[in-house]
């Protein structure tokens, strides 16, 4: 397959030396890309800002902003036969980006003003065809329930679910806890290395991959 996995956070500016973002780290979007290309796949991982070694074999397309991250996936969709989203693109940006760096002085309190950031997967639903869209959903609450919803809402094959509150299935971590969810079932992964978590879901995305090209 040519596949095509988004990674990391996003970082949204306030001004020229801070910024918004999240806590992800990026591995097990790049556990999934180290797994798929040593099972043969051809990879390109559109990458938030990280600080971990490009996998070998896999093509990078750094991005910064979600903008950035939108702009990358729909220029690199049309070369490949699945997607998975599993960045963790900020859902928020500034509503304005101060060109100077922000003075604190005497204030008290500051107050930003915020905009939402354009959904990727629901953005590119409509160029989806035949490809297969795999999304991510880390929940602190109504986690199955919640995936449930972004599953059918963004018209997606898979989508892996997982608290991150839970001991061992948070962010930095080498170890993840997840339920890969489909329209017909819901599979419950024990404690596992991101790695094996990653060789999990490709294997459910080859399946798929294949029933479709023997259609």
């Amino acid at each position: 397959m040519k596949l095509l996995i988004t990674v990391g956070p996003t970082r949204e500016p306030i001004d020229p030396v801070r910024f918004l973002s999240n806590r992800s780290s990026g591995k097990m979007g790049f556990a999934l890309a180290e797994a798929a290309a040593a099972r043969g796949h051809r990879v390109t991982l559109i990458s938030g800002p990280v600080a971990l070694q490009t996998p070998k074999a896999v093509r990078v397309v750094r991005v910064v902003t979600a903008a950035e991250m939108l702009t990358a996936v729909k220029l690199q969709l049309k070369k490949c036969d699945a997607l998975i989203m599993a960045a963790a693109v900020a859902d928020w940006t500034p509503a304005r980006i101060a060109k100077r760096k922000m003075k604190k002085g005497g204030a008290q309190r500051l107050t930003l003003v915020l905009k939402p950031t354009a959904d990727i997967l629901k953005t590119i639903a409509p160029l989806k065809g035949k490809k297969i869209f795999v999304g991510f959903a880390a929940e602190t609450h109504n986690v199955t329930a919640e995936a449930k919803r972004k599953l059918r809402e963004k018209n997606l094959d898979l989508i892996i679910a997982n608290d991150v509150t839970a001991p061992g299935a948070g962010f930095e971590i080498e170890t993840n806890r997840v339920t890969i969810i489909d329209a017909w079932s819901t599979e419950e992964l024990p404690l596992l290395s991101k790695r094996a978590v990653a060789e999990h879901i490709l294997a459910r995305v080859e399946n798929r991959w294949r029933a479709g090209a023997n259609q």
